[in-house]
């Protein structure tokens, strides 16, 4: 492709790319080459206080109008076919430095000629003031230019130089024009005159004009160094050879060698500009992007981008081909050549360039397709769900990839069928452009996965590597379905929770948390399990917490024993939760309202009678290394179990901390005072019959749900 902006796409001014760093200093800015080619530009100064110190001896006159005229002419034009040029590129890309730098190269080019044209003896008889502030005066129009090209235009002042590009071409034709014609036609301006004895000069309008040059040439340079390029380093030379020049010619007389000096400055600038290009065209073989370094910052961008929706199209291409099954990439390439003037080299470095983009594209995908496959290995997701999840993820990645688990010895995949047999832990089966890996789990075969290969050189080692993440996830699902029976159907959902996601939560021991402790009995279960068989004893219990333990466990409540007819619930533990009183107070509710249901049908059963009480209590593992279980201790706990005790069967009786906690929401009565067994001071107690959703709302305080 066509030689980029390259570099970082920014215009070396801080309001035009927003960077800060250190600039990058290319192989042509290092500080020793950096002292060569400042002491190139300074050699000729140096000759000219040469000439100047040593006029009798050094600075001898050479008078040869034919050979001036020649060179002028050679050159000029030249330097017009590389003004052109550089406009061209302006035109195509719509930038208005590259239209500043084509009318600074035009005009030197445009004045250059015309002084030719004004040699002596060649069209006019003699020497004229045309001949001899000919080429200052281009040169210091030409200065104002060349500072305008160095600017970092913005939007609007680039918008507004384009517009006038017309304008602009057309005014620097019209004023070469009438130049030309005042130096060439004798008497019709004083251009055309003899000028005066020792030549004339523009004053110090060729030391503004040089010192502009100067200017022009460091704020290029600085862009160069954050946007390293040969073009940029040649325009800076160019620059400070223009402003050499116009230092040079500031001295006369003519035709001595320090006028000569001038003449050489000039051609040395523009032949250094055109032999840039020339080595850029040799190079990448195309003048697509000789000159697209020097563009704005906003052009580099949109160049850039128009690069990169080629790289796309080559990457999307190589992609859909690779679907299809195809091979050739030729239809893209020659499209590609066609919408960006691109030679064959080009082009094929372009398709290199798309061939290892997409292929490093597929590896990132991949590799995110294993990453995700690890993260959905979660606690409680079935094995149905956590494969048809990575199905779904992968697919995306590698295509038609495939899961087969085994049944009754056999393990289906597509349209073959495979026996547990034919595999081993480490073997891999050839399929159709794909390779098949074992999942295990234990080290036993219990499915299979076939993923497409061929893509990237790394498919079969990553193929592996899924076959692996996936034999964990599925070997994960299998013992989390274990733990389901073992755990969670023997405590309570946050407590086996609590355990798989973090195992050193069952060490021994606990920490003083402020809970709500729920307990519940059957007041004559005595006396039942006398009249009736066990049978009956267990489908009465059954029954009873069949209905109980949702009814806890809707509202947050943890299960911690089951003791007989008599169970224990603990709210705010292990899992924190506000309003812990009241959320205990509706569970109590609910179990007596399902227990009323049961009870209606069987008048012989016993029914629940409830406790509640809120404080501090010891929640933690209670018990040996052995042998331990989770439970909660505590003064709390105990006047719970007491206050359960005295309850009436139906009823729910709560201590003066639930209460309080409840609010105003709470529909009880008083008991007064009560003396517990083991309890120095008396206890007061209340009857709940109800919660008042109303009164609780209103108690509510905006903001202060659960989180």
């Amino acid at each position: 492709m066509a030689a980029g902006p390259g570099g970082t796409g920014t215009d070396g001014a801080a309001p035009d790319d927003g960077l800060d760093f250190a600039p990058y200093l290319p192989p042509a800015t290092h500080p020793v080459r950096g002292i060569v080619w400042a002491m190139h530009l300074a050699l000729p100064l140096l000759g000219l206080w040469l000439l100047l110190a040593y006029p009798e001896t050094l600075n001898i006159t050479w008078e040869h109008p034919p050979s001036h005229f020649w060179l002028i002419v050679a050159i000029a034009g030249i330097n017009v076919v590389l003004g052109l040029m550089i406009s061209q590129a302006a035109t195509r890309h719509k930038d208005a430095r590259l239209l500043l730098v084509s009318l600074v190269f035009l005009s030197t080019a445009g004045f250059f000629l015309l002084h030719g044209l004004t040699t002596p003896r060649i069209i006019l008889p003699t020497g004229s003031y045309g001949f001899d502030i000919g080429q200052p005066v281009g040169l210091a129009f030409a200065s104002v230019l060349a500072f305008a090209s160095s600017l970092p235009l913005g939007e609007r002042a680039a918008a507004a130089v384009l517009k006038r590009a017309d304008l602009l071409r057309t005014g620097l034709v019209i004023i070469l024009i009438i130049w030309g014609a005042a130096s060439l036609i004798d008497g019709l301006t004083p251009l055309s005159a003899p000028p005066p004895k020792g030549g004339a000069t523009i004053g110090l309008f060729s030391w503004a004009g040089a010192a502009l040059y100067a200017v022009s040439a460091a704020l290029m340079f600085r862009i160069h160094r954050r946007r390293p390029s040969a073009m940029l380093v040649s325009l800076v030379t160019a620059y400070a050879l223009l402003g050499e020049a116009m230092i040079a010619g500031f001295y006369r007389p003519n035709w001595v060698l320090s006028w000569w000096e001038w003449h050489l400055l000039l051609v040395g600038a523009f032949l250094f500009v055109a032999y840039s290009a020339y080595i850029q065209f040799r190079r990448e073989g195309s003048s697509q992007g000789l000159f697209d370094s020097v563009t704005l910052a906003a052009t580099v961008r949109r160049i850039q981008g128009q690069y990169d929706q080629a790289l796309e199209e080559v990457v999307g291409h190589l992609r859909r081909m690779s679907e299809s099954g195809t091979t050739t990439r030729a239809p893209v390439a020659l499209r590609l050549a066609g919408k960006f003037r691109l030679n064959e080299g080009q082009a094929a470095v372009l398709d290199r360039a798309g061939q290892a983009l997409a292929a490093e594209r597929e590896l990132s995908l991949r590799l995110g397709a294993l990453v995700d496959v690890g993260r959905q290995a979660r606690v409680g997701l079935d094995e149905v769900t956590l494969l048809a999840g990575a199905l779904d993820r992968v697919r995306a990645a590698y295509g038609d990839v495939r899961i087969g688990l085994v049944s009754h010895g056999t393990i289906a995949l597509g349209d073959r069928t495979y026996g547990v047999d034919e595999f081993k832990a480490t073997e891999t089966l050839d399929g159709d452009g794909a390779v098949i890996h074992p999942l295990t789990v234990k080290g036993v075969v219990a499915g299979a996965l076939q993923v497409p290969v061929g893509v990237t050189r790394q498919d079969e080692a990553l193929a592996a590597t899924l076959a692996s993440q996936l034999s964990i996830t599925l070997e994960n699902a299998r013992l989390y379905r274990e733990l389901e029976t073992l755990f969670r159907q023997y405590m309570s959902p946050d407590v086996a929770a609590s355990l798989l996601a973090d195992p050193d939560q069952a060490a021994l021991g606990g920490s003083l948390v402020e809970l709500t402790a729920l307990f519940a009995d059957l007041k004559g279960f005595t006396s039942f399990s006398e009249r009736v068989s066990p049978g009956e004893i267990v489908e009465m219990l059954n029954r009873y917490h069949a209905a109980a333990v949702p009814a806890i466990l809707r509202n947050g409540g943890t299960i911690v024993q089951f003791v007989g007819d008599a169970l224990l619930a603990l709210f705010n533990a292990p899992a924190a939760q506000r309003d812990h009183a009241t959320h205990a107070a509706r569970a109590a509710l609910e179990m007596q309202a399902a227990a009323e249901e049961i009870a209606a049908g069987n008048p012989d059963y016993p029914r629940f009678r409830i406790g509640i009480n809120t404080g501090l209590a010891l929640v933690g593992n209670i018990g040996s290394p052995e042998l331990r279980g989770f439970n909660a201790m505590g003064d709390a706990v105990n006047v719970a179990a007491r206050l359960e005790g005295l309850a009436e069967p139906g009823t729910v009786v709560i201590g003066a901390t639930t209460r309080e906690q409840i609010g105003s929401s709470a529909v009880a009565h008083p008991l007064g005072e009560l003396n517990l067994k083991g309890k120095e001071r008396s206890v007061e107690a209340y009857v709940l019959t109800a919660l008042d959703d109303a009164a609780e709302a209103a108690d509510a305080v905006p903001g202060d749900a659960e989180r």
